[in-house]
């Protein structure tokens, strides 16, 4: 008797422990993506598993009890149908792709609204690349009339973007001849000469349109001025947005639109975890992994963490802002 007492006693802290463990998925994307190494970023610096080290010295300054993991998978569209059928805690999402889906329109008119999603924060911005060939005579997105151009697969949000664009500046599908071609064959076509232009919606730099650039075949073209503040204004999900002078070979600085990647849970999800996963997530702690971690996680930044939200905050993310002094009003649409 004494030595079963004794073995219940080893084992009710450990079952104890094990109580208090909560796992939580974030969906990103491929493995070759973006999404992928910064949702692994975040879920290091908001797990903090029972027997961590404290905070103050020098461990984890995560959730207590919580195991994050970054989670591979199809992407956008894919982390937003996970939160809603529960095989996801979270996901990172184009803002567009979430903007359809909270709206139920667009790549998700016939399955529906998904009116739960709520976000944690924006986290950094995705630029519109309109890239065409430098022999094209394309100078302005007028200039698409009468243009061999892909607007990307059906389907996907850069084509649902990119249509928005074009009828922003009054120009109709039928005065192109449209392509439904993913990236790299768009890529392949317009570097044979069988393709004046592609929209892209990527992080820059982008790696494909970067070899084009050092190739001196590409132009980017500016999606600016009141036509494009009009689309920001009707879609709150698209920013103005620079790409910069030398982040393309030879290509000068460009004025576009972006929208935000954005990182999004369940309106079910409890509102003091919730909390406690922004404060993790904009620890000075987590600055250095971001910083150090990935180039795109130096753009993510608390100033920019309400730009462009495509769907509400969720509560205990407005808790954290609203007790961080942020204002909520100017910011958040």
């Amino acid at each position: 008797m004494c030595t079963l007492a004794a073995f219940a006693a080893v084992l009710a802290p450990v079952a104890l422990v094990a109580q208090e463990i909560t796992f939580f998925r974030i969906g990103t994307g491929s493995t070759a993506g973006t999404y992928f190494p910064i949702g692994g970023i975040i879920a290091s610096a908001i797990s903090k598993p029972p027997g961590s080290r404290d905070c103050a010295a020098g461990g984890s300054c995560g959730v207590p009890g919580l195991i994050a993991v970054a989670q591979s998978t199809a992407g956008s569209v894919a982390n937003v149908r996970g939160i809603a059928d529960g095989t996801l805690e979270s996901g990172l999402s184009q803002a567009d792709v979430s903007f359809w889906a909270y709206k139920g329109k667009g790549l998700f008119k016939k399955t529906g609204a998904i009116t739960k999603l709520r976000a944690i924060a924006n986290l950094f911005p995705e630029a519109v690349h309109l890239v065409v060939s430098r022999n094209s005579g394309i100078e302005s997105v007028a200039d698409l009339r009468g243009k061999r151009i892909s607007l990307d697969r059906k389907g996907s949000g850069t084509r649902v973007d990119a249509l928005l664009i074009l009828k922003a500046y009054g120009v109709r599908l039928k005065d192109i001849t449209a392509e439904a071609r993913p990236v790299g064959e768009a890529v392949d076509l317009l570097r044979e000469g069988e393709l004046d232009g592609f929209f892209m919606v990527v992080g820059t730099p982008s790696t494909a349109v970067a070899e084009l650039a050092n190739d001196s075949l590409i132009r980017l073209i500016p999606i600016s001025g009141p036509k494009a503040d009009k689309l920001r204004k009707n879609y709150p999900f698209f920013s103005a947005d620079r790409i910069a002078a030398g982040t393309y070979f030879n290509v000068p600085a460009t004025e576009t639109l972006s929208v935000g990647a954005e990182w999004l849970v369940s309106a079910d999800m409890p509102e003091e975890l919730v909390y406690r996963i922004t404060r993790a997530l904009w620890d000075p702690s987590t600055r250095r992994l971001l910083d150090n971690g990935h180039p795109k996680g130096r753009l993510i930044k608390i100033d920019s963490a309400l730009d462009g939200l495509a769907v509400p905050l969720h509560p205990g993310a407005r808790r954290y802002y609203e007790e961080a002094g942020l204002d909520l009003l100017a910011k958040e649409h």
